[in-house]
């Protein structure tokens, strides 16, 4: 673990109701605690100084290794929570050369909670290096932890508190979002677990049923020979361009066709190629997608933001013709691959575009698929579960990267946020806790006039909480965005520019 330095060095857990405790780190640096009559304990000891790893001894148990540093607690949705994994295609040289054991994370667990604020998170969470959690690291904080480190020499950890897709109002308490009538309202509706079960149960139903049609229906997954055979003779299908022709088989000439969706194309590779493992390139897609190598089942993502990277197995590709078979399938929307993203066929140094005419033909059309409810979107639930076990945590400040759920309703978002950071400040027992804020990055297509106000305006809202509220900066991101996709690559760039607010501080 990494505790933050200048800091009392706070520390709590559970015990038998009405067991002594006693906590030591060094000498003349201990303390000795009654666990209360529900088992739970806390005590604060003087802060201690950077340097050698202390360990930390709590009756009988030892904690070793524990680093003095910096610890940053970032949140927010999905661009925060983006792994390292998800960056690799930008930054694979320096991410494959470097390694760091005084650079930590603790990642809370995703969980929502509708009734209570939490004192702790889930046991089975704990402290890892970025050397044995690399990958799963968040990238923004990886890259704002790393300039951090080199600047000030000094261990840096990072405690992950986010959720993809979730608005603002979710990480507020019940308690301070009595200003937000709405909000109350939609957490009490949502509050009530049997309605909830409900939900779920016919939700399951529904999904069920729509994917037994989908399935059942789809003449590509029926007879002798399927529709991702090499053997099938294909002449007959439509032939379309994969990016540019999405409104000739993605729409009936007014609505999004959903449903199933078939693709394919042969491509020749040299004797070079053949035989050797590869990897297909299939940008990204919207909503999911299986792919299919000479008849061969490399891969599937069932939703529309991930990148399409399928590994090939060794064998499978020919000398000569190739064939490469997609089925997309489509729930709600508009159906389409997303463009200006890599299409290719990989082998070592040497590649095949996959862009250009495929063989199209329509599987199952479907109507729109069933909707359901995400319930870590609901006001307070990420708050209880996620912020209030770990928001006495002291650490340097607050990294906060999130509004993109929040653009239809960004007349709110200035208030909301603003309590956000009240909240937090005044539970962490901080109230000059500092808060970065992340400004959105620029999305969507220069031709997409009113989208690109919208964020433009959400912008705006984000700068002007930072301008209003003491100890709260906002860090430039706009430049760094990518029209065609909501999760921009360079957390590098972005988290320097964290870094550099920090230091400035």
């Amino acid at each position: 673990m990494v505790v933050q330095r200048d800091r009392p060095l706070t520390l709590w857990g559970t015990a038998d109701p009405g067991e002594t405790v006693k906590v030591s780190v060094v000498k003349g640096k201990s303390a000795t605690v009654t666990a209360d009559e529900a088992g739970n304990w806390r005590v604060e000891l003087p802060a201690l100084k950077p340097g050698k790893p202390y360990s930390v001894r709590v009756n009988d148990l030892t904690i070793d290794d524990v680093l003095v540093g910096d610890v940053l607690l970032c949140s927010g949705q999905s661009n925060m929570e983006l792994p390292v994994a998800r960056v690799t295609d930008m930054f694979a040289d320096e991410i494959a050369a470097y390694r760091n054991p005084a650079i930590r994370h603790f990642v809370v667990p995703k969980e929502f909670d509708f009734h209570t604020e939490r004192a702790d998170v889930n046991p089975s969470a704990r402290w890892k290096t970025l050397d044995e959690d690399f990958m799963n690291f968040s990238a923004l904080a990886y890259f704002t932890a790393r300039e951090l480190n080199a600047r000030t020499g000094l261990p840096v950890g990072i405690i992950n508190a986010s959720w993809g897709g979730t608005p603002v109002e979710a990480w507020i308490s019940e308690e301070k979002l009595a200003a937000f009538p709405r909000a109350i309202s939609e957490k009490r509706i949502y509050g009530d677990d049997g309605y909830r079960d409900r939900i779920k149960r016919l939700e399951g139903e529904n999904y069920g049923r729509w994917n037994a049609a989908l399935w059942g229906g789809d003449p590509g997954m029926q007879g002798d020979v399927k529709w991702f055979d090499p053997a099938l003779d294909d002449s007959s299908w439509q032939v379309v361009d994969l990016i540019s022709d999405s409104r000739k088989w993605g729409t009936d000439g007014m609505n999004a066709v959903n449903g199933s969706h078939w693709f394919r194309k042969n491509v020749s590779l040299p004797a070079s190629m053949a035989g050797k493992p590869g990897v297909v390139r299939m940008g990204c897609i919207v909503d999911a997608d299986s792919v299919y190598v000479n008849g061969t089942f490399v891969g599937t993502t069932g939703y529309q933001y991930p990148p399409r990277i399928y590994t090939v197995p060794a064998g499978v590709l020919r000398e000569g013709e190739n064939n490469i078979t997609v089925r997309v399938i489509s729930q709600n929307g508009m159906p389409h691959f997303v463009a200006e993203k890599p299409y290719r066929l990989i082998v070592g140094d040497e590649a095949v575009s996959l862009e250009g005419e495929w063989r199209y033909r329509l599987g199952t059309p479907m109507p729109h698929g069933p909707g359901m409810e995400f319930y870590c979107y609901k006001p307070a639930v990420l708050y209880n579960a996620m912020i209030s076990p770990v928001v006495t945590y002291p650490v340097k400040g607050a990294v906060w990267y999130q509004g993109e759920s929040n653009v239809s309703r960004r007349n709110e978002y200035g208030p909301l946020l603003k309590t956000m950071i009240a909240n937090w400040r005044e539970a962490s027992g901080d109230e000059d806790m500092p808060f970065y804020i992340v400004e959105l990055a620029d999305f969507l297509h220069p031709s997409d006039k009113g989208g690109r106000a919208a964020w433009a305006e959400m912008r705006k809202v984000q700068a002007q909480v930072a301008d209003e509220t003491p100890g709260a900066v906002l860090v430039p991101n706009s430049d760094l965005g990518e029209w065609n996709d909501i999760h921009p690559l360079d957390k590098k760039t972005l988290g320097n520019r964290v870094a550099d607010k920090i230091m400035e501080k």
